[in-house]
């Protein structure tokens, strides 16, 4: 049994499916980035460096109330099958998982914080919150950040800030982040329109999987861009403002598919339950794309479903490489996991009525 199996049959923090405008607003992230004085950063370290940091976290997480029952996970002691399963879970990035070197995570049972050691910086802690939650998020992570500053000597300067190995992320070193589910704003081709006014208000839109994905599922996530010359609050007030306008511009959206392109749209998402509920073979891209849209069935009540809203925002997770590949507890190369994930939704979609 491998060390991330722990995690297989739980639900994710991010996809529960609870806290306010859950509908939408998947989940709600924050994320500090810390180094280590007396090391160089990440790109001019030594393995024997590398080495010293990994343990000298662990101590500290030890130490620590908020990490004290996590999983201390290191990179040499985990396939690739699992990394990829983390990365799946956003409890790692895509580069920690691929990049090579001495590294290591740090993950709460309930998956609600996870600490990287040695990703871009030598800490990356963050923390995750159903639905808009960001202000539970900042509690959380700032009680941690403050516990770990006391074990481990952070790289400060007094008029800079937290210093970091990307001068983007010098100062607070905080990156606050929502995930939305946008398929109104998309089926409406208004959301270019949203990502052009956040980019010009300094946020950032991104896929399900964070920086250098595209949109996947009507996924976006939305984070802010400067950590410079705010306090951390400020910063979040910020991003929840512009949350909340993208959330009303959704829902204006949804009531404009209900009462004006009614009959088209029933039609999209009927064909979607369709599609998903005969298909013996379907990518994760082309699964991804439908549930969406079922989902928003059952938001608007277009579509009956017995499965919690826990369950089907797990569904999106259960459908992934990774994951299918755990479930099945063997490996599948893409023609199999095509056919296995089929498999996997014709089942739960039993569930399904129109």
């Amino acid at each position: 049994m491998s060390q991330v199996d722990v995690f297989i049959n739980q639900t994710a923090e991010w996809l529960r499916a609870a806290g306010p405008d859950s509908d939408i607003v998947v989940s709600s992230r924050l994320r500090l980035a810390r180094n280590i004085s007396g090391f160089p950063f990440l790109q001019k370290m030594s393995v024997p460096q590398q080495q010293e940091v990994v343990e000298k976290v662990k101590v500290a997480t030890e130490t620590c109330v908020g990490l004290k029952e996590a999983y201390y996970l290191r990179s040499t002691d985990l396939s690739e099958l699992d990394r990829q399963f983390l990365v799946e879970r956003h409890l790692i990035s895509r580069e920690h998982a691929t990049e090579g070197g001495s590294k290591a995570v740090a993950i709460t049972p309930d998956e609600v914080v996870s600490l990287m050691i040695l990703e871009e910086d030598h800490l990356r802690l963050q923390t995750f919150q159903s639905g808009f939650s960001l202000g539970e998020a900042w509690k959380i992570i700032d009680v941690i950040d403050n516990e770990l500053e006391a074990e481990l000597d952070f790289s400060f300067n007094p008029n800079l800030g937290y210093l970091t190995a990307c001068p983007t992320n010098v100062g607070t070193g905080l990156r606050a982040s929502c995930m939305l589910h946008l398929p109104s704003l998309v089926l409406t081709k208004q959301v270019h329109k949203v990502l052009q006014a956040l980019t010009k208000l300094n946020f950032a839109a991104r896929g399900l999987y964070g920086e250098g994905t595209q949109a996947t599922g009507n996924f976006f996530q939305f984070s802010n861009q400067i950590t410079l010359g705010q306090r951390e609050e400020e910063m979040i007030d910020n991003l929840e403002r512009v949350i909340r306008q993208v959330i009303a511009h959704e829902k204006e959206a949804r009531q404009f598919l209900r009462s004006k392109r009614k009959v088209k749209f029933e039609d999209q998402i009927w064909r979607a339950v369709g599609t998903l509920k005969s298909s013996r073979i379907i990518s994760s891209s082309e699964a991804t794309q439908l549930l969406s849209l079922v989902e928003l069935g059952i938001d608007m009540d277009l579509v009956k479903s017995s499965l919690t809203q826990q369950e089907w925002s797990g569904l999106f997770l259960l459908i992934q490489p990774a994951h299918l590949q755990k479930i099945n507890k063997k490996k599948l190369n893409s023609s199999e996991r095509d056919i296995c994930r089929a498999d996997l939704i014709r089942e739960r979609l039993k569930k399904i009525t129109l």
